[in-house]
């Protein structure tokens, strides 16, 4: 299974905690790909994921299986060489939009399932990897919120939420998906960036069952579970925004302790050796 991660070094403790549920989750031999980018934008700076960072990770996983890997690819250069100028100020990072670059590295394999760093995986995904993509470039879940109110049809909801994608990488680079996508981005101003250029561009989508990126609560079935901004309307209509690092707020704001095993094992990689990338 082939997994891919985006983002700056902020998202390190997300994907640590995301990979340790799909080593424990997921069957058969891991492969993880990290794109990471440095990007300076006026008085902003995101530092890379380190190779130290990357190297302890792979050590990680290969405890689980040898065969397991984690590669990293520092794609700085090819953000600065198209950025998207139209969203570098907007309430999600610049980085959060290197997903649109996967495309520009070919090392990456043709099937890969990419993950936001806030997703937990509670049961095995394997059914959903194997989706026939029907000549589909993506698969992935609606937007609990944004489905209902972006629609490309009349009457079928059709926006997928970004967070959680089955890519084929062969189909992207034949249909130029990103590429559109990174050009809109760096023209035209959007709430959510990607996502937004995905859904308005992919010119097919695969819709799959919500338990396989779970936006909202907690199910039976779940396999999944995003841990995304929702909207509470008890006891008066607010926002509630809690990450699985946030173990407090899992426990006091979001009454989960399902996946405490996991999140003692991240504390206790964090205290260890995930610690020597600061020697």
């Amino acid at each position: 299974m082939n997994i891919l991660f985006c983002g700056d070094g902020n998202i390190a403790d997300g994907v640590i905690i995301s990979v340790l549920s799909l080593l424990k989750n997921a069957k058969g031999k891991i492969n993880i790909y990290l794109l990471t980018a440095t990007v300076r934008y006026k008085s902003t700076y995101y530092k890379a994921l380190s190779s130290e960072f990357a190297d302890s990770l792979d050590r990680l996983v290969k405890e689980y299986d040898g065969d397991n890997s984690v590669k990293l690819f520092d794609i700085s250069d090819l953000f600065a060489a198209e950025p998207p100028r139209a969203n570098m100020e907007t309430r999600f990072t610049p980085c959060c939009m290197l997903r649109l670059y996967a495309d520009m590295v070919d090392s990456l394999p043709e099937r890969i399932l990419y993950l936001d760093n806030d997703v937990i995986c509670r049961a095995d995904p394997s059914q959903f990897y194997n989706t026939d993509m029907k000549g589909s470039a993506v698969a992935g879940c609606l937007d609990y919120y944004g489905s209902w109110f972006f629609k490309h049809h009349l009457i079928r909801r059709d926006y997928l939420n970004s967070g959680v994608l089955l890519l084929d990488m062969d189909k992207i680079r034949e249909t130029g998906l990103f590429r559109k996508c990174r050009a809109r981005c760096a023209e035209t101003e959007m709430f959510m960036p990607d996502q937004s250029a995905i859904n308005k561009l992919a010119e097919k989508k695969i819709i799959v069952p919500r338990r396989y990126n779970e936006q909202r609560k907690l199910h039976k079935d779940t396999v999944f579970q995003h841990f995304t901004t929702s909207f509470r309307f008890f006891p008066w209509l607010h926002t509630v925004s809690v990450k699985p690092w946030n173990i407090d707020g899992m426990h006091n704001i979001l009454k989960i302790t399902e996946y405490d095993s996991i999140l003692q094992e991240y504390i206790n990689i964090k205290q260890n050796f995930m610690s020597k990338e600061k020697a």
